[in-house]
């Protein structure tokens, strides 16, 4: 019953991030609109990160699945590739290093203000 619970909480800040998405003019998607929902209830602590953690730990553990489809329709629509592979496949390789590095960086300055702060 707690992982119902869990889910159901996670499954209505989804739906919350799906109507903002409907309601406001922007060119924002429902998962940014998630994300952010989901912040600010745990930064306030209005919501406690044990009341998610059993159901987040589990979708983060399946999330490989879910690439599944999506490399599916990749490789179903590879001919409209065709002229572009190569410059596609440069900025791929190029946008991963970025991510990585400025990743890394992010969690070295949180790592570090970790430990002054104690």
């Amino acid at each position: 019953m707690k992982y119902m619970k869990q889910f159901g909480i996670i499954i209505a800040m989804t739906l919350a991030a799906e109507l903002l998405e409907k309601l406001l003019p922007l060119p924002v998607p429902a998962s940014i609109y998630g994300l952010g929902i989901m912040l600010a209830f745990l930064v306030s602590g209005f919501l406690k990160v044990e009341a998610v953690k059993e159901s987040a730990d589990f979708l983060i553990e399946i999330m490989p699945l879910m690439f599944i489809p999506a490399a599916a329709g990749l490789i179903d629509s590879y001919h409209g590739l065709d002229g572009i592979l190569i410059p596609a496949a440069v900025t791929v390789a190029v946008t991963t290093v970025a991510v990585m590095a400025v990743t890394g960086r992010c969690a070295q300055r949180i790592i570090r203000k970790g430990q002054n702060g104690k």
